[in-house]
């Protein structure tokens, strides 16, 4: 039996990158053989273990059979006469299909390594072709490794538009595109991964909401990622490229957090009360249709949005100093002259108003 490190940790260490989990892959062993020695089976499609002590996961090597569409279509074969080579080569790209031994040795049987130092993104084998997730994955990886230079082979390009003529990318489950555009949207260039799916033609099919808006999405999202390294962040400026009917829906079909999707439609409906929001009218107003009072937090996030829309931070700053003074006013005054109900809240909306009129009057004149 041999241990094997293998995967992204191989690549991002050879990258001198931070390494935050570690994949290892068992040849020569059996099942029994590591339950034996105190590894906890998860996996139920192929044995996947964890180790006793670092909780790290472990997989028999194994090759694999395509037997229906769709990336679940597969049967797998984890005899303990599968070489390293063979589970290598199922792999998706070639700078993820390298090994290292206990000894800290490399095994690259389909240069990983070379593709590693010309920043290609390649296609192992023919086998890539079987899995729509990996047009998924490369797109986010392409994201993730842009700011290094790298690029997606041609011939690769080309097998990912092959798969989505053939429709393989029809069998994706809404789940996994979600998660694989969480993950881009971490990434320093997530608008790298619509380019990509946009190229090979999946972008129609696995976002078309973002694919009849994707100029201005682009846009949006490349300003965000230069301004914020947030993912929801990001994420709410991206849905805000979109019409209200097309962020209901995008949201319902992946199952976007609702907050995340009521600070898309809140920005989509007030964002240019941002930018005129110029008197003390018209600043209260704003304060009002974003429930700003109430929910004091999600309005400092909407302002943060807005900023990075309208790269206008001396009308955020404005907008905050605004906001502390009118909240810092409370209705306990009319309530001792006996006002109620519309009376009050007219009363209290009067004061506030008045009192950015003091504030913003030597600006305005």
């Amino acid at each position: 039996m041999k241990v094997y490190l293998v995967g992204g940790a191989v690549r991002d260490e050879l990258l001198h990158l931070p390494v935050n989990e570690k994949d290892w892959v068992v040849v020569g062993a059996t099942p029994e053989m590591l339950l034996q020695q105190g590894f906890q089976q998860v996996g139920k499609d192929f044995p996947v273990f964890l180790h006793p002590t670092t909780k790290e996961e472990y997989a028999l090597a194994r090759t694999e059979r395509k037997t229906s569409p769709g990336y679940t279509g597969f049967s797998f074969n984890t005899d303990i006469s599968v070489t390293l080579e063979e589970d290598l080569l199922r792999r998706d790209l070639t700078i993820n299909a390298i090994a290292e031994d206990d000894e800290g040795h490399l095994i690259d049987p389909y240069h990983g390594q070379q593709d590693l130092n010309n920043k290609i993104l390649r296609h192992v084998s023919s086998a890539f072709i079987e899995d729509p997730v990996r047009i998924l994955r490369i797109a986010r990886f392409a994201s993730r490794f842009a700011y290094l230079g790298f690029h997606i082979a041609p011939e690769t390009m080309i097998l990912m538009g092959t798969m989505v003529k053939q429709g393989e990318v029809n069998a994706l489950v809404n789940e996994r595109v979600k998660q694989e555009l969480y993950r881009a949207l971490a990434t320093k260039n997530p608008e790298q991964f619509f380019n990509v799916l946009n190229e090979c033609g999946a972008l129609a099919i696995t976002f078309p909401e973002i694919f009849k808006s994707l100029t201005l999405v682009l846009k949006n999202l490349k300003r965000a990622s230069d301004l914020s390294q947030d993912p929801q962040i990001r994420l709410v400026i991206l849905l805000q490229a979109l019409s209200l009917e097309e962020i209901k829906i995008l949201s319902e079909r992946l199952h976007i957090p609702k907050e995340d999707e009521q600070l898309a439609v809140l920005l989509k409906l007030h964002d240019e009360l941002f930018c005129s929001a110029n008197t003390p009218e018209a600043i209260i107003t704003l304060f009002e249709k974003t429930d700003a009072f109430r929910r004091p937090e999600r309005f400092s996030t909407f302002l943060s949005l807005c900023t990075i829309l309208y790269l206008d931070p001396q009308q955020t700053a404005l907008l905050e100093q605004c906001f502390n003074m009118t909240q810092a006013l409370t209705v306990e005054p009319f309530l001792k002259q006996g006002l109620k109900g519309i009376e009050l809240g007219e009363a209290l909306r009067k004061a506030k108003v008045l009192a950015l009129q003091n504030f913003l009057c030597p600006t305005l004149q």
